[in-house]
């Protein structure tokens, strides 16, 4: 039967036959895809989640996870199973730079807000801090909690290829174990299927960029090294030494995945090259060499090789065929973005698709996806590849750079010589490993995404400028931020402001000279049939400033408001209370879900 691709190419969907039927598919079972699916099923849509594999993932890939992805899980109601199989925040501290593990320490940099400076910025944006939690345990903590919510959840189902049409989207799927090919047919799709996205390229996914640009290869293997590392915990241990090569430049990464006894190291070859025969004996050679202990026997439990990426996608829908993840932000582990964006992104996208299912937006909503998270995933990418040639500051700190063997060797230890030239080397590298607070504590980056939009009703404004952009943060209720963090609550139970405003719902948010928006709220509700709730905070209500911060914080008069919607960004703000409430709220509302 001939149907068409967004009402322009003909395609022949080939007859099967098996038709299943739901709300949205979504391809995929990573960070972006199984975080979709949850906040789908959070949200009552029917959903079904297809991946080719057979499990989640097997490989611990992604691991930092920062303050914004953990305050998605404290929302969904799973920030506990995370902090229970995550390595904890103060042990994510120190990243240090030596010779070996065993060998000499060069200096180590404090990360992830762990300095005493810097907690106090990430304890004051935040409820939640930074933890470490590898790929794979977070993945099953998503895709069973989104199974258990609604999604159904088909493993070993590939995505083969998609057609659409004005009433939805028919995928043509293989289930792996039988060969049986079976049609999905939904009403919105998402490719949330990686860096070699198939549903991505099947929309002509517009990308800037290059793949590819470097190559690498995990090693992952058992040990216990506490003895080396538990009285300098860290996640990340960069080893400078002559024949190390991640980036085609003397340094290998050893990372913690289980502390202090299971380990991932990091290792470069370069692109232009066949690449490396990975064998056992290779790897053992590997550890040891980065470890400083040739007489280890490592239990090796697994090897790969992947490319280094520098592309992002421009636009990431069509129709209704939406990408996420990976597949439109591809770029290095540097600043740990990746897995944090990709589920970022899915919470931005799901509550879109769920109003517009659910009838009381206008379908023009989800054109704010795209023109809200391809800034972001321009960012993120730029930010990562920048961190990754940041290293070249410190090499050339230290003078190591086209040395090679003994030569470099006597160039890392010139650095403690009492000598013009060591003292100088010394100068220089205070100044390089500064340099990688941009790496590591880059808390603009992380949380300062502010969206422009037409799911956002701006008044001109935008959150005051930080000293450093990327390292600081500013929080602001200007139209487009994201909702700033305080404690609030009673005597008896203390709420961080991002609890007022549940994923399930739009919230606006007052003072007690405000209280007529509440009628406002109620009116507004019913007018649009969108679910809202209205917040009043101060004395004698059932929330209260505990601290007076929020009132530092607001930017409005207290008879004004904050409408957040369910992501947690600031959809619209009356600085005051206006004559008319109701018809100012309905206004907004009316602009945010397309129905002007």
């Amino acid at each position: 039967m001939p149907v068409f691709d967004d009402g322009q190419q003909e395609t022949e969907v080939p007859e099967t036959e098996d038709v299943v039927t739901t709300d949205v598919l979504v391809v995929g079972s990573g960070p972006a895809g199984a975080s979709a699916a949850l906040f789908l099923s959070e949200l009552g849509v029917d959903n079904i989640m297809i991946t080719k594999y057979r499990w989640t993932a097997n490989t611990p890939r992604a691991h930092i996870t920062n303050q914004r992805a953990m305050e998605i899980f404290r929302d969904l109601g799973i920030e506990e199973q995370v902090l229970a199989d995550a390595t904890p925040h103060e042990l994510v501290g120190d990243t240090v730079f030596c010779t070996s593990i065993a060998g000499e320490e060069i200096g180590r940099i404090r990360t992830w807000g762990t300095r005493p400076d810097r907690e106090a910025d990430y304890q004051l944006a935040s409820p939640c801090l930074t933890v470490d939690i590898p790929q794979t345990y977070l993945e099953p903590i998503l895709v069973r909690n989104a199974t258990e919510r609604g999604t159904q959840t088909r493993f070993s189902t590939e995505y083969l290829s998609h057609t659409q049409d004005d009433e939805g989207v028919t995928t043509i799927a293989r289930d792996r174990l039988t060969g049986h090919e079976y049609r999905i047919r939904s009403k919105f799709l998402i490719g949330a299927d990686g860096a070699r996205t198939q549903v991505g390229a099947d929309i002509d996914l517009p990308l800037e960029g290059a793949m590819d640009i470097a190559g690498s290869m995990n090693i992952t293997f058992k040990a216990d090294l506490s003895e080396l590392v538990d009285h300098r915990p860290s996640v990340l241990y960069w080893v400078i030494q002559p024949g190390s090569n991640v980036g085609g430049i003397g340094t290998g990464l050893v990372r913690m995945i289980r502390p202090w006894d299971e380990w991932l190291i990091v290792w470069g070859y370069d692109i232009n090259q066949p690449p490396p025969e990975l064998t056992e004996e290779y790897a053992v050679k590997v550890i040891r060499d980065l470890l400083g202990m040739p007489d280890l026997e490592p239990d090796v439990t697994g090897y790969s090789l992947w490319g280094v990426n520098e592309m992002y996608a421009t636009h990431a829908q069509k129709g209704r065929v939406f990408c996420a993840g990976d597949a439109i932000h591809r770029h290095p582990p540097s600043n740990g973005l990746g897995s944090n964006t990709s589920i970022q992104d899915s919470y931005n996208l799901a509550w879109k698709l769920a109003a517009v299912l659910q009838g009381y937006a206008e379908p023009a909503l989800l054109d704010s996806y795209s023109t809200e998270r391809t800034p972001v995933a321009k960012r993120i990418v730029t930010r990562a590849n920048q961190s990754a040639r940041e290293f070249g500051e410190l090499f050339e700190a230290l003078g190591v750079v086209g040395l090679e063997g003994e030569e470099m060797a006597k160039a890392i230890e010139e650095r403690k010589a009492n000598t013009p030239e060591g003292a100088a080397k010394r100068a220089v590298l205070v100044t390089a490993m500064e340099r990688k607070n941009y790496e590591f504590n880059a808390h603009g980056v992380e949380l300062g995404q502010f969206y422009e939009s037409n799911a956002i009703v701006s008044d001109g404004t935008r959150p005051a400028p930080t000293d450093d952009e990327d390292l600081y943060h500013r929080m602001s209720t200007s139209p487009g931020a994201h909702l700033p963090h305080a404690w609030v609550g009673d005597n008896v139970e203390k709420q961080a402001m991002l609890d007022l405003a549940p994923y399930t719902q739009w919230t606006l948010i007052t003072g007690v000279a405000g209280e007529a928006w509440e009628d406002a709220v109620a009116e507004t509700r019913s007018r649009f049939g969108i679910p809202l709730q209205a917040v009043v905070i101060g004395p004698g209500r059932p929330v209260t400033d505990l601290y007076f911060d929020w009132a530092k914080l607001r930017e409005v008069e207290e008879s004004g408001a904050i409408l957040v919607r369910p992501d947690k960004h600031i959809a619209w703000r009356a600085m005051s209370l206006p004559e008319d409430p109701a018809a100012a709220l309905g206004s907004a509302v009316a602009t945010l879900l397309g129905k002007a």
